[in-house]
């Protein structure tokens, strides 16, 4: 066989097993989390935006939702802003916060749009301060103390989801339009929080009704003690994970985020490789995937 066909049977091979998901996806909303490793190396930024203006070509409906906290800190570290973390996150001052919106809303934000259109999409960025889109309030965490006493530590601009306004999303939805959006919120007051890109592109999932959400991240999966990727997994399974220690450090909150959007209703939750060329177009649209998929149904796993 000639290295022509041979090319030519295998693009066959992959657009006939894409084609059931294709179907069965048109209309539906997917919420990607873009973060990590794709974020920053150049071949995975634009393989990142061909897998999103596909998936809106094809009759997808994606919403990016994204993160930038290597951004800020090389921007506060030029500023000779220092940055203090209190149960890794960082204390966000005025000052500070004002280089979270210069770089996430601006910076950050539009270096994606930007990504996007170059790819032949069609892409609007946005905060969450636009059109009200994200309601916030500040985020008050508890720190362990000595004698099993907590205290609640002030931790500035730093906030939680509250409210999602979904007209804005709404509408880019039935047009051609494909949201960015930077996690930055306000309260009654106007004041402005930075908040975790995980956390609102959960809450969206959520209030959009969802298909699907994709967090990227730089490892291939939730993974047992073995280091063999869980390819799926349902809430009372990951509850039994985090019990027994398997699940722990930076993966538990991208697990529980997951978990969270599954219960509020989104058909499934997927914590993929974004290391990985196409991950996202892998994920979705072939039979084995690139990480792990979190639904509402058992599966079996590996003990």
């Amino acid at each position: 066989m000639s290295l022509n066909l041979r090319s030519a049977k295998n693009i066959a091979k992959v657009l006939t097993e894409a084609l059931p998901y294709i179907q069965k996806f048109t209309n539906k909303t997917v919420v990607v989390k873009y973060g990590g490793n794709a974020m920053v190396d150049n071949d995975l930024k634009q393989s990142f935006a061909r897998d999103i203006v596909l998936m809106k070509l094809v009759g997808i409906n994606p919403i990016v939702i994204h993160g930038g906290g290597p951004q800020i800190g090389a921007v506060l570290e030029k500023l000779s802003i220092q940055s203090e973390f209190v149960n890794g996150l960082r204390v966000t001052d005025s000052q500070t916060m004002d280089v979270v919106e210069m770089v996430l809303g601006g910076l950050v934000n539009k270096e994606i749009v930007n990504l996007l259109n170059q790819n032949q999409g069609r892409a609007v960025g946005v905060t969450g301060k636009d059109g009200g889109l994200i309601k916030a309030r500040k985020l008050r965490i508890k720190k362990k103390l000595p004698k099993l006493t907590d205290e609640i530590v002030d931790i500035g601009h730093v906030g939680e989801v509250v409210n999602i306004n979904t007209e804005i999303l709404e509408v880019m939805k039935n047009s051609d339009f494909i949201p960015v959006i930077a996690p930055i919120g306000t309260d009654d007051s106007g004041a402005s929080y930075n908040i975790n890109a995980d956390s609102v592109a959960g809450e969206i999932a959520k209030v959009m009704g969802a298909e699907k959400l994709i967090l990227l991240t730089n490892v291939e999966g939730v993974k047992d003690k073995k280091g063999n990727v869980l390819t799926g997994l349902n809430p009372t399974q990951v509850s039994r994970l985090i019990t027994n220690r398997t699940l722990k450090g930076g993966m538990l909150p991208k697990v529980k985020c997951a978990v969270e959007a599954v219960k509020g209703g989104v058909t499934g939750a997927h914590i993929i490789d974004g290391r990985v060329e196409h991950a996202v177009l892998l994920e979705i649209f072939t039979d084995k995937g690139v990480g792990t998929l979190i639904t509402k149904t058992a599966r079996k796993i590996r003990p």
